[in-house]
């Protein structure tokens, strides 16, 4: 799919336009050879920097060739998945590529994400098509921003699940678990090569024209790092988290079968007496009127008795 839009001057506003155009911004999500092709043509871009993007392994770096520069940065997107027959909530990181020249900027990504959707919406504040470099720090900013909401998501479900495992014997909130924990390893990866990216921004001459643009790109490293930081921290504790309930889990089955087994010692006491007072041959109180009230009397004391003794135990 592909989108064109562009800042008109005169209004202030950001607006889509038709055609390809000096000053535009071309939106590209998992577009077709065909809209490749056409905005390398009209926008005189380097087909193969278009394509950069849409390879799910691409690594965040960046290149400059001629008057052509390519970033590519890894983006957190959430993604919703059918386990254990319930439909949950995964988060990855894609690519997303940044290829400017001197007349227009272009992003491609593999699908919708909501950095793009916030530009696209004017939910930025100061975003013009125009200005390259400032839009693409502000850019860097938001995805760092979204690094940051979803690792606080991420704290949220943990803590959900961690007050559903202290009840539980099943594998489900382990399992649930573990997804987060396969999340924030994608993060931590991603944030520190996007990090990478950012001080090689540092160098670059076009970003150091203004000085409210070196303040944006500088706001957008501490939040990055903050990321990085947060992410170690959530992954650690997850980590730990998942030993110790792993052990709970069993502790609870330990429990569980612990119960079942005093119960069934406590009922197999009455099956015995029953057993030796059920054989066809002469037992005590046979012939006594209330015999058999007697031998439940007897029956109830000797259960009464072991169950106290495993009580005593802390068998139950």
């Amino acid at each position: 799919m592909i989108s064109i839009m562009k800042t008109n001057s005169q209004a202030n506003e950001t607006g889509k336009i038709d055609v390809i155009e000096k000053g535009c911004w071309v939106i590209l999500k998992d577009p077709t050879n065909a809209e490749i092709e056409r905005v390398a043509e009209e926008g005189k871009l380097t087909a193969d920097f278009l394509r950069t993007a849409l390879d799910k392994e691409e690594s965040s770096r960046i290149e400059i060739e001629g008057n052509e520069i390519l970033i590519i940065l890894d983006i957190p997107v959430i993604t919703y998945v059918d386990k254990l027959k319930e439909k949950s909530v995964q988060y990855i990181t894609l690519p997303l590529g940044i290829i400017l020249n001197d007349d227009i900027i272009v992003t491609v990504c593999l699908t919708d994400n909501k950095i793009m959707d916030d530009f696209e919406n004017n939910k930025i504040k100061g975003f013009f098509t125009n200005k390259k470099s400032r839009f693409i720090l502000q850019m860097l900013l938001r995805v760092s921003n979204y690094y940051l909401k979803y690792l606080k998501q991420i704290d949220k479900a943990s803590q959900i699940i961690e007050n559903t495992l202290h009840k539980s014997m099943k594998n489900k909130e382990l399992i649930q678990l573990l997804s987060l924990e396969k999340s924030l390893v994608y993060f931590s990866t991603s944030l520190k090569a996007n990090e990478a990216v950012l001080e090689k921004m540092l160098k670059l001459k076009f970003l150091k024209q203004y000085p409210e643009d070196e303040d944006l790109l500088e706001d957008a490293i501490i939040e990055n790092k903050q990321a990085i930081e947060m992410a170690n921290i959530y992954s650690n504790i997850l980590t730990g988290t998942m030993d110790a309930f792993a052990s709970i889990i069993n502790n609870n089955l330990n429990m569980v079968m612990k119960f079942l087994t005093s119960i069934t010692i406590v009922m197999g006491v009455p099956t015995i007496i029953a057993a030796f007072f059920g054989m066809n041959v002469p037992v005590p109180f046979g012939e006594f009127r209330f015999g058999f009230l007697i031998v439940i009397l007897i029956t109830a004391i000797i259960s009464g008795m072991v169950t106290f003794l495993l009580i005593r135990k802390k068998m139950f």
